[in-house]
């Protein structure tokens, strides 16, 4: 869990992964007594899920300095920008995103990028191919890396496969 302090020493913000949630948790913390006055929650799966701030007060009333509240913000803008940003795209970017998502939880295509990728080519306009694989996987993620070369006609065919019946067994709609 990150921690980052505060210029002024006073306070401090913790970033978590909460898995169940499927969100990230940013923490505003008091550094004098360790309580959390702020939790801002950044869902970065489902883009009908939109990012809150929560209270929660300590005993006692406590003043926030503004400066500690826009630095706070900032860190939550970044983290929604970084989360998020592929939910501002074309609602059928967002779908086939959020769908690809899903399968990657699931399984679908693990270990086989090469195909996926190949799939991925013959299914979507080239201008969108970029924006997509970035939703998925985001631009540090290696995946051009782990995608390299040249996946046999039998391997895209199981990927493709594996996808259709991911579809199935979901009732979502197909991708592209």
């Amino acid at each position: 869990m990150p921690l980052i302090d505060h210029p002024s020493g006073d306070y401090a913000l913790q970033i978590m992964y909460a898995l169940p949630d499927d969100a990230w948790y940013l923490e505003l913390d008091r550094v004098a007594d360790g309580s959390t006055l702020l939790i801002g929650i950044v869902p970065d799966e489902d883009p009908d899920r939109e990012p809150t701030v929560c209270v929660t007060p300590p005993s006692g009333h406590h003043h926030v300095p503004y400066e500690v509240m826009r630095w706070f913000m900032e860190h939550l803008d970044r983290e929604i920008a970084t989360s998020r940003g592929w939910m501002t795209l074309r609602p059928d970017l967002v779908r086939t995103i959020h769908r690809l998502r899903l399968m990657e939880r699931d399984g679908v295509y693990e270990g086989d990028l090469q195909a996926l990728a190949a799939v991925l080519a013959e299914d979507l306009p080239a201008a969108d191919l970029p924006l997509v694989i970035g939703g998925v996987f985001g631009d540090g993620d290696g995946f051009a890396e782990a995608a390299a070369g040249e996946p046999s006609p039998a391997q895209v065919r199981a990927v493709r496969e594996r996808m259709e019946e991911w579809v199935r067994d979901t009732a979502a709609e197909t991708i592209g």
